[in-house]
């Protein structure tokens, strides 16, 4: 356990927290464990099964069913790579509804900490400073602005074919921020001993290194 070290990156929706924890992840030759993934996955799987948020029992008999593991940043849903599936604005949302409930964000929480406890990593998502890894021993609060969110969004989704408009993506990026900061269960907010990071105007490279040079 001695030489285990937990890094948190935390942070809004679109803030690249994906992109910058695989990074530092690889910098330093940890395990990267996307968490917002996770939750996407579980929204994706209860859409799949037509299984509402209302239904917490029958939300809980599909959980115990559900195995979600990582390997090379690719996740896996039930054994199937579900990678591109889950990365579009429509899962957002119901990632954002799935999430609030408490028997998927026990699920998770557990899958989270077991990993976390056999293993380095690097870890992101709206809560893993503050309720999933309170002892990380370095932890980051990875933001920018909702309109760079949303415009670094629009791009990726362009890049990949998709037919979508920048208002669409802004409006649903605010609404996601509204609910994650509103929900009552492990709200997001910056761990009191979180170091701020505003990408607003920064690189990917950058970013990379500011967190890199505060871990040596």
């Amino acid at each position: 356990m001695d030489n285990i070290v937990r890094i948190a990156i935390d942070g809004p929706s679109g803030a690249g927290k994906s992109t910058i924890a695989k990074a530092v992840a690889q910098k330093l030759g940890m395990e990267y464990v996307d968490t917002g993934a996770m939750y996407r996955a579980v929204g994706y799987k209860m859409k799949e099964k037509n299984v509402s948020s209302e239904d917490l029992e029958e939300v809980g008999k599909v959980l115990e069913s559900t195995e979600i593991d990582f390997n090379d940043g690719i996740i896996y849903l039930d054994g199937k790579d579900v990678s591109g599936r889950i990365r579009t604005p429509e899962m957002s949302q119901i990632a954002s509804v799935y999430s609030a409930l408490p028997p998927v964000r026990e699920k998770l929480l557990s899958v989270q900490r077991d990993i976390g406890h056999r293993k380095s990593v690097v870890m992101d998502g709206r809560d893993i400073g503050t309720n999933v890894f309170k002892d990380a021993q370095h932890k980051f609060f990875l933001t920018a602005t909702a309109e760079e969110r949303a415009n670094r969004r629009f791009l990726e989704l362009k890049a990949k074919g998709e037919d979508v408009e920048y208002k669409s993506i802004l409006e649903d990026i605010e609404a996601r921020d509204y609910k994650d900061i509103n929900r009552k269960l492990n709200p997001l907010r910056k761990a009191e001993d979180a170091i701020e990071v505003d990408s607003t105007n920064m690189t990917i490279e950058e970013v990379v290194k500011f967190i890199l040079d505060r871990i040596k």
